[in-house]
């Protein structure tokens, strides 16, 4: 990049998305860019060194010998040196939508500049996530995960993906009733049967964690993924549904990964990779996400107004 800092810094204002891998912290991934982000404004064209007229003094032969005399010089003012006053970029407010837990990896959204407003209004507009859910069949630890203290094996042969299939058609018929009480609006109203049929029906506020949608991916036992639509959950609350899941088909299991495929209008497409976790790359996709990221807001925001009608209507 050829532009002056001071023009990048202005417009490296809104939302993007990194990849964030397994085993590393969010707070890691975040301060690791903000630093990218200095180090590449930093480097960028800086405004020119401030010069100021000094008067030298100095000394001439005159007709009655040695005199004295001021020369005026341009010199730069050396308080504006770097190694004078360091860098111009020295912090920059990077924040962190939706976080990630070390285990999980996946889409993580984050904020520069305006884009930390608009981090909270998409946690205020309650969009849903995606996730893909691995899990083993045969052990139960004391946190669900495959790393986990083991507290009982089991066996599973007798589990078939029929099985499962139905125990995730309970579980997301049983969170839809859910769904519909956490929104709390009243289906007999018209705009609200109409809000339901087209499944965007959802809380407007902090609720339990909520699944609106389960499918079976892969089933090869004692392996098996699951495609998990939510909001307002956690990656161990996913974890837990794994070994409730096992319970329930009268075995048991653990889950080995959790990876987040989908925050909101943000998908795996959009995630940046380290490689990219640079100036350059993200300037870059803020700028084309920037239209896609204000579209999605402001429907949420209309379809925020619609349910609130609903839920007011439903009083009177």
């Amino acid at each position: 990049m050829s532009q002056f800092a001071s023009a990048v810094y202005r417009t490296l204002q809104g939302l993007f998305a990194v990849y964030k891998p397994p085993g590393v912290h969010w707070k890691l991934v975040r301060d690791s860019i903000e630093t990218n982000l200095l180090k590449g404004l930093n480097s960028l064209k800086q405004p020119a060194v401030r010069q100021q007229v000094r008067f030298l003094p100095g000394t001439s032969e005159g007709s009655s010998g040695k005199e004295l005399t001021l020369t005026a010089i341009v010199l730069p003012v050396l308080a504006d040196h770097v190694l004078a006053k360091g860098s111009n970029y020295c912090h920059l407010k990077v924040g962190a939508g939706h976080r990630l837990d070390v285990r999980s990896s996946g889409v993580l959204v984050l904020g520069v500049g305006h884009g930390n407003k608009l981090l909270v209004d998409m946690y205020n507009a309650h969009l849903t996530k995606d996730y893909t859910v691995h899990g083993m069949f045969g052990r139960a630890t004391d946190d669900f995960s495959d790393t986990g203290k083991m507290i009982e094996k089991t066996t599973y042969d007798h589990v078939t993906r029929d099985m499962l299939e139905r125990i995730l058609a309970a579980i997301q018929g049983s969170n839809h009733k859910a769904l519909i009480t956490h929104s709390k609006i009243d289906l007999k109203s018209q705009e609200a049967y109409e809000l339901a049929v087209d499944g965007q029906i959802r809380p407007m506020e902090k609720s339990p964690p909520i699944i609106t949608g389960i499918h079976c991916l892969h089933f090869a036992p004692p392996e098996f993924t699951l495609e998990i639509q939510c909001l307002h959950e956690t990656q161990h609350y996913l974890r837990k549904i794994i070994h409730e899941i096992g319970l329930e088909l009268k075995s048991t299991a653990v889950c080995t990964h959790v990876r987040r495929t989908r925050d909101g209008m943000f998908t795996l497409s959009d995630a940046l990779l380290r490689t990219h976790w640079d100036l350059e790359s993200i300037h870059s996709v803020i700028k084309y996400c920037s239209p896609k990221v204000k579209a999605e807001l402001q429907k949420a925001m209309a379809l925020k107004h619609r349910i609130l009608v609903c839920d007011d209507d439903s009083f009177e």
